[in-house]
């Protein structure tokens, strides 16, 4: 398996690709970033990725599995929590 790219990576090879400067590309990453954070509780899509989305989770009882609560039922309160749903052009591009 190949390694992942890293930020810095992903930066130079972006301004690379776009004739941008560095510098103007981390400013729009950071940016995008920044509205993800902020737009999420209300679902931010980034075209042709996919989105993200921001579901409730009901109340459940989960029976431990490991350490000295093995076998106990134990209840897992309500929560929020963030997904990311990736949009079927990707899982096409990325599983073909």
């Amino acid at each position: 398996m190949a390694k992942a790219m890293t930020k810095s990576a992903i930066l130079k090879t972006l301004a690379d690709k776009t004739g941008l400067k560095k510098k103007e590309v981390t400013a729009v990453i950071e940016t995008l970033v920044a509205m993800a954070y902020k737009e999420a509780r209300n679902t931010f899509v980034v075209p042709g990725l996919g989105k993200l989305v921001l579901v409730q989770r009901p109340a459940r009882t989960v029976v431990m599995r490991f350490g000295p609560k093995a076998g106990q039922t134990v209840p897992v309160p309500a929560k929020k929590v963030v997904r990311f749903r990736i949009a079927k052009a990707a899982k096409d591009a990325i599983l073909k």
